[in-house]
């Protein structure tokens, strides 16, 4: 009912920048909270960034300074701005949102995208 795609991903130098984004599209009432995970090899899903429906956000503390996460309602769309990036930063990086359907009004549902690659090279 719902998709989230990733797009923005790639290969990047240490020190570079990159800007990842999600559209979410389908039966859509409204979108809560949206965020940025992200999964290393070998480790666990982590939050990296996160964002309310009113743009309030908050962000681990590795990458505070360096990450910036923003959304457009108005296209159901949420971004991570990637600067001063660090080999550590390697990851496979999924958006997820908290979503309300338009049939079931009242209720919230948890989506995920596909996942996109980030290689930071040293």
């Amino acid at each position: 009912q719902v998709q989230l795609v990733e797009s923005g991903g790639g290969l990047v130098q240490a020190g570079g920048s990159l800007r990842l984004s999600c559209a979410a599209s389908g039966s859509i009432f409204s979108i809560n909270d949206m965020a940025w995970y992200r999964q290393a090899p070998g480790k666990q899903r982590d939050l990296v960034a996160a964002i309310t429906s009113g743009g309030s956000t908050n962000y681990a503390d590795s990458v505070k300074g360096r990450f910036t996460i923003s959304r457009d309602n108005t296209k159901n769309t949420v971004y991570l701005q990637m600067n001063s990036l660090k080999p550590e930063d390697t990851a496979v990086y999924y958006c997820h949102a908290v979503v309300v359907l338009t049939n079931r009004v009242g209720y919230q549902f948890a989506y995920w995208g596909q996942g996109t690659q980030v290689t930071v090279s040293s």
